[in-house]
């Protein structure tokens, strides 16, 4: 078994690991790096040029997991795209909803490069792509090395809790079995339950490493910062000030959604209109009509009956008044330029009034990064177009996040029992901590961490 990461990066970037199994190609995942641009963003392709890829199979339809899906099928033309059947009803929104970011940043900021792929070309490859429900074992490798009598390998999908589709990936050999987490969380979220990869055992594990350098403090529940928050936007509307709540399209939308359809509910905040984002309110209502095929809370709640969900107009988040209480849960998360985040955080990061909190991962190189780095009081630079602010909103940031916490995947490690156990998507110090922790439990655990491009023989 061979294993190259093709991430360009040695932080979390563009997630792609191809796997050569008994002579037989798989690319798991191909995502985009979410602080580079053009083709800089790109998974190292070229790495694996010479390679036959018979299959593409995704975890889930987050951008960083699954933005170069079409520039892989033009590169390996070969090769089967698999994926959960819930990603399957998504991909395709994802896809070209990244056309038109790229078309627009090619005019706005000048990346000749965009877009990377186009509409016609995403239809065009659309009839390839093949979805699958959990649990079901599925033939990957090509139908010519199959009738040569190779023994075809297999892959199943295991529900991740992390979002709508998301799936654990377990691929059986003749000899070996590996097993790719993709994100996961472990925990029930307010919408989607924890992960189901209880029965999960495999010789090569490729794990998610995102929050290894996050302590959990002791006492921490989800309950509790759920209670925090809901606390922050009581004061919020007590002092008829609005709060942004910068999320992804796909997940994190969804989840803050819920959470604000029972608090509603419950009386705890007042019956309001919630502003949203035009993909935001697509994958919302996607979420509402897979309720009963998707393992969750609240099976019967449909957020857009619940709440009164407002799409955000073009240009309507640089003129709106700032008062009254609103709530705006919009894209994107890490609030990267000319989106309606990006351009409320302008209005608001000055004025002492108003509240950002954060929900999620922000990497350090967005806007949103650097304002979760900021001081108060301290000037920084938010991004080109925004150029220099001065910190003096309330920003909190509440640990709802849907990635598993570092003892949990530690003590999956454990479950899984594997010989061999290859760390990615996260940090350095994330992965660092991970390979040290595993060598003094397990110490006759193989750990890798391969750098971007490199190949590994297990």
């Amino acid at each position: 078994m061979r294993i190259t990461n093709l991430n360009p990066d040695t932080e979390i970037g563009a997630t792609s690991w191809f796997l050569n199994m008994e002579g037989h190609g798989l690319l798991m995942d191909a995502g985009m790096h979410p602080g580079r641009e053009g083709r800089d963003a790109l998974p190292l392709y070229d790495k694996i040029q010479s390679e036959t890829v018979d299959s593409i199979v995704l975890s889930h339809c987050h951008h960083d997991h699954v933005g170069s899906l079409p520039v892989a099928v033009r590169r390996f033309p070969k090769a089967h795209v698999l994926m959960t059947e819930l990603s399957y009803l998504l991909v395709e929104r994802v896809l070209h909803n990244s056309v038109n970011v790229m078309s627009r940043q090619r005019d706005e900021l000048g990346i000749k490069d965009y877009p990377l792929f186009g509409h016609d070309e995403l239809d065009d490859i659309a009839s390839i792509f093949q979805g699958f429900r959990y649990n079901r074992e599925i033939e990957w490798a090509g139908h010519q090395k199959r009738q040569a009598g190779f023994v075809s390998p297999t892959l199943e999908f295991y529900d991740a809790g992390h979002a709508l589709g998301s799936a654990g990936i377990m691929v059986r050999g003749g000899k070996q079995t590996l097993f790719f987490t993709g994100d996961v969380s472990f925990r029930d979220q307010t919408i989607l339950r924890g992960a189901r990869f209880e029965d999960v055992r495999a010789d090569v594990l490729v794990m998610e490493t995102t929050r290894g350098n996050r302590h959990v403090p002791p006492g921490f529940t989800r309950e509790r910062e759920v209670e925090r928050l809901t606390v922050a936007l009581e004061q919020v509307q007590k002092r008829r000030a609005c709060v942004l709540i910068p999320t992804f399209a796909l997940g994190r939308t969804q989840e803050i959604l819920a959470l604000l359809a029972v608090l509603m509910k419950t009386g705890r905040i007042r019956q309001q209109p919630i502003y949203i984002g035009g993909l935001g309110r697509v994958f919302t209502e996607m979420y509402d009509i897979e309720a009963q095929r998707t393992h969750r809370m609240l099976s019967q709640l449909k957020l857009t009956e619940a709440l009164n969900l407002v799409v955000l107009e073009k240009g309507q988040a640089n003129k709106m008044r700032l008062r009254g209480g609103r709530i705006f849960v919009v894209t994107a998360g890490m609030m990267t330029e000319h989106t309606a985040a990006h351009d409320l955080a302008l209005r608001m990061v000055e004025d002492e009034s108003q509240s950002i909190f954060f929900v999620g991962y922000a990497e350090p190189s967005t806007p949103g990064g650097r304002l979760k780095a900021a001081k108060p009081g301290e000037k920084f630079v938010f991004s080109p177009s925004g150029g220099e602010l001065t910190h003096r909103c309330d920003v909190q940031d509440f640990d709802l996040t849907a990635h598993a916490n570092r003892d949990e995947l530690l003590a999956f490690v454990d479950q899984v029992g594997p010989k061999v156990v290859v760390l990615g998507h996260g940090n350095q110090d994330s992965r660092e901590w991970f390979a040290a922790n595993i060598k003094a439990r397990n110490p006759k655990i193989r750990v890798l961490q391969p750098g971007p491009g490199e190949t590994v023989e297990v």
